[in-house]
């Protein structure tokens, strides 16, 4: 599961990464200021969860089965979230009314701070006695 989660994670930085650049350069002259920073919102909060995501898969504070369903809770909200943000801001540029998903987003937001919160409570229920 480590190996898995550390991929996805390194994908997500990746598309990150390249989603910040096109943004920045390919949708300036073509999207709103606010677009932009709609689009920015989307990628910084991709870039958190591959973070996220390198902890969890790196780390040996977190039980695996809690790993699991956070690498679910992530990969679905950052798809969610930031997925439909993305759409979003870039609404005008396509054919497709991205706004009838909307409601995704929020979807994605929850999914993602329950994944914080899991690995809250695993802290809280490890007392770490044999790992450190």
């Amino acid at each position: 599961m480590n190996r898995t989660i550390l991929i996805t994670a390194s994908i997500l930085g990746c598309l990150s990464i390249g989603f910040g650049a096109f943004g920045a350069h390919g949708l300036k002259e073509l999207i709103s200021g606010q677009g932009l920073n709609t689009f920015e919102t989307g990628v910084r909060y991709q870039m958190y969860h591959a973070l996220l995501l390198l902890f969890v898969g790196s780390t040996d504070f977190i039980k695996t089965r809690t790993k699991r369903n956070m690498y679910y809770l992530i990969v679905l909200g950052v798809l969610f979230f930031s997925g439909s943000i993305y759409g979003l801001a870039t609404n005008k540029l396509t054919s497709f009314d991205f706004k009838t998903l909307g409601f995704i987003t929020p979807i994605g937001g929850v999914f993602l701070i329950s994944a914080w919160v899991l690995m809250i409570v695993d802290f809280v229920k490890n007392t770490f006695k044999n790992r450190v």
